[in-house]
């Protein structure tokens, strides 16, 4: 009976120890990977949007820049343009972003912008596609906050 004791002692220490290891061990797979997408959405666009800064936004960017919107070309060059335009034209506009998701290689940001202070702004819907950790390809759907609405839940 003593030795089962010892067993039953020795190999709870044993399994407490894995435990604690693993718990230290860094996050890993498809869930990191896209909470890392995530984050690199969030930076590029705080440097770029926020800060108007194209070049420190750039780096988030890979080596190739796919864009849907319209009114904004494609690459690097194109993101520089807009980025330029923001801060000539509205130097004190701000994106806050209320929600963002991620899933697989795509990160999607729920945003409302607003390009001159004291004015009711846009609600954004930003949809970036990734891959290997790098923005590839970006979508949007912008709508004016409008000053008042068929119901009382607001667009945030």
């Amino acid at each position: 009976m003593n030795s089962i004791r010892i067993l039953f002692l020795a190999t709870t220490a044993i399994l407490a120890l894995l435990l604690t290891a693993c718990a230290q061990l860094p996050a890993t797979g498809p869930g990191a990977q896209q909470e890392a997408n995530r984050q690199a959405v969030l930076a590029f666009y705080e440097k770029g949007l926020n800060q108007k800064d194209a070049e420190a936004a750039l780096q988030y960017v890979g080596n190739r820049y796919v864009q849907h919107n319209p009114t904004a070309a494609d690459g690097p060059e194109g993101f520089r343009k807009f980025i330029a335009f923001l801060r000539e034209k509205f130097p004190n506009s701000k994106s806050e972003i209320k929600r963002s998701f991620a899933e697989g290689d795509y990160v999607i940001l729920h945003v409302h912008a607003v390009r001159e202070p004291g004015t009711r702004g846009n609600a954004i819907v930003d949809i970036f596609k990734l891959e290997n950790g790098k923005i590839v390809e970006h979508w949007d759907v912008i709508q004016p906050v409008p000053e008042t609405a068929a119901n009382s839940n607001g667009m945030f």
